[in-house]
């Protein structure tokens, strides 16, 4: 191993990604902008002047921007992407057609859409859509109810939400089985009554009592609005909301206004939205846990008081969570989940146990940390593992436990375990390992819920999945036991030729990548493969993917970004700090694993290589 090189390439990488930072001292980060956020917002805005011709003056310059963003950016193949570096999917490409069609574009655009509708044909047209997304409805009936407000397909295609459910008290919604996960209750609102509205259910009974759950209804999509005025920050649920509500007269009502109020302050510049407004708790506590790995002490950044701020502090009215998670960001549409709470967890951590931090400052961070283990705790499931939002939601796939929660959660409370010895950690983490030993599939790799690869099988990232498992065997020191040694063999497979891990054939020719490896999934395995026993992997490995991960750092590409997120039921992003941040924590891990250990002795085969 070259450590000066090495050194060198982790400096490079370490001061690009410092020099991220704003001039609060934390990062933001940027999500890929995205063809479907774009669609709905269009529609949304279109439907909205259509039924309050006041607000045209205001809105139509960003409709125009909109139809111009997608107009400029379909896919050769006649389809959509959800960003522009994903290839088309049937979902996104019928949102567009329905946004174009809403904005009166089907004489200037005909050729367009037409080559589009030959993709939603070629691709199973509704079937097509329902294929993709299964039994949860979360997505799929959105979709067809903007295809619907197109006048694109018959209200008797889009399935009947029970509205009226969302006026129970929130701690029964886990129990009336909603056909929706626990984060689209807006959504149920708002299209439900639509679809109520536009055709409503033969049965007088059924009839009379949705039209009863009106008004309450309503009242629930006020309480669930942030400040901001965009339900988790995304302007594909916002969009839904209130191109539903602008369709059943409802333009004025203050959930709308709200609504187009986000849609406004959160279109850029190119006249296309992002998939959310940003990713700033995560993308900073990701910033600093990858620094500590190469041994910088954080407690010198600025951005504790920012990330301790974070941390809810009161019953959150949009999941009804109690205090102590965090969300993704700072904004008021964020929510608390068990993937921010851990890697907030283990970012604070890092500040509690440097030698700079005063005892003032180590209460207050233990204080936050035992708030965040309880939500944790609270939060478990029942088969061990960790849900993302919600406890006991197991009916919808993004509402079931995930392993890479489970692995991350896993990680947060150990790292807290000495200091909260009261808590029952010990039994939580013995049920954690025991999920996600039956998480494990039969190869030795684990997938994750939020992350996917494009160019694999059903999307699924295994990758991501299994590093992100193998961390926590590596945290507490079980990388010799049979699942993690099943995991490191498996991991260690998936070298590319070029040296590198993941990716495919979208790296070369849709993310700029000079070989099909990716960054994040190639630094993500560098990591997990540090942690193993070397006696479990070819010496070559580590060297291979240490030297390709250098080559980006020379060259430049290692910033080459790859949309390997998944933003619920299926909705891909990047953002353009996950190849640095897992850059530098991969590089800087290298760095301290290998500027430890004396150097191999002189042999004939290492003579031979110099």
């Amino acid at each position: 191993m070259d450590l000066d090189r090495l050194q060198r390439c982790y400096a490079i990488a370490r001061d690009d990604l410092l020099a991220q930072r704003n001039s609060q001292g934390h990062w933001i980060g940027e999500l890929s902008t995205s063809a479907l956020s774009t669609a709905t917002a269009v529609s949304a805005l279109q439907l909205v002047v259509r039924n309050d011709p006041s607000q045209t003056e205001l809105l139509q310059p960003l409709i125009e921007g909109g139809v111009r963003y997608l107009r400029e950016n379909q896919n050769p193949d006649g389809g959509w992407g959800d960003t522009d570096r994903s290839y088309s999917n049937i979902a996104t490409t019928m949102l567009a057609v329905a946004a174009l069609t809403i904005a009166d574009r089907g004489e200037e655009l005909a050729d367009q859409i037409a080559f589009a509708e030959n993709y939603i044909e070629a691709h199973g047209g509704l079937a097509g859509l329902r294929r993709r997304y299964g039994k949860d409805k979360t997505f799929a009936v959105p979709i067809l109810t903007n295809y619907a407000l197109a006048g694109l397909v018959d209200w008797r295609e889009v399935s009947p939400l029970p509205f009226e459910l969302a006026c129970l008290p929130q701690k029964f919604y886990k129990l009336v089985k909603l056909p929706v996960v626990s984060y689209a209750i807006p959504a149920l609102v708002a299209i439900g009554q639509a679809r109520y509205f536009h055709r409503p259910p033969l049965n007088p009974l059924m009839r009379g009592l949705r039209a009863a759950a009106v008004k309450k209804s309503l009242s629930v999509l006020t309480r669930m609005q942030p400040a901001s005025g965009g339900y988790l920050e995304a302007a594909p649920l916002t969009s839904f909301v209130v191109m539903s509500l602008a369709s059943i007269g409802q333009a004025k009502h203050p959930v709308a206004k709200n609504g187009v109020r986000f849609l406004i302050d959160s279109v850029r510049p190119d006249g296309s939205w992002p998939i959310d407004t940003n990713l700033a708790n995560w993308v900073t506590t990701l910033s600093i846990n990858a620094l500590a790995s190469g041994g910088d002490d954080v407690a010198q950044l600025d951005c504790l008081p920012w990330v301790l701020s974070n941390q809810y502090q009161e019953v959150h009215p949009f999941t009804g969570a109690d205090p102590g998670g965090w969300g993704w960001t700072d904004l008021s549409g964020s929510v608390p989940d068990a993937d921010d709470t851990p890697g907030a967890m283990l970012a604070i951590a890092h500040f509690f146990h440097s030698p700079t931090s005063d005892n003032k400052t180590r209460q207050q961070i233990a204080a936050a940390a035992r708030s965040g283990a309880r939500w944790l705790l609270d939060l478990q499931n029942g088969d061990g593992g960790w849900p993302t939002f919600c406890e006991g939601w197991g009916t919808q796939p993004f509402d079931r436990s995930g392993s890479d929660l489970t692995a991350h959660a896993i990680r947060a409370l150990h790292v807290w375990r000495d200091e909260l010895m009261d808590l029952p950690i010990e039994r939580a983490i013995e049920r954690g390992f025991r999920y996600l030993q039956k998480q494990q599939r039969e190869d030795g790799s684990w997938l994750p819920l939020w992350f996917g690869n494009q160019d694999q099988h059903d999307d699924e990232n295994p990758i991501y999945g299994t590093v992100k498992v193998l961390l926590a065997y590596r945290d507490l020191g079980k990388m010799r036991s049979d699942p993690a040694r099943k995991g490191v063999a498996w991991l260690a497979s998936q070298q590319n030729s070029d040296g590198g891990f993941g990716g495919g054939a979208s790296v070369p020719t849709l993310c700029g990548g000079a070989t099909p490896s990716s960054v994040e999934e190639t630094a993500l395995a560098v990591e997990a493969l540090l942690g193993a026993d070397k006696r479990d992997i070819s010496p070559e490995i580590l060297p291979q993917a240490i030297g390709w991960l250098c080559d980006g750092v020379e060259e430049g590409s290692y910033v080459n970004c790859s949309p390997i997120g998944f933003y619920f039921s299926k909705l891909w992003y990047y953002e353009k700090l996950y190849p640095r941040v897992m850059t530098v924590a991969s590089l800087g891990a290298a760095l301290q694993a290998f500027a430890s250990v004396p150097p191999a002795p002189a042999t004939a085969t290492t003579i031979s290589d110099q």
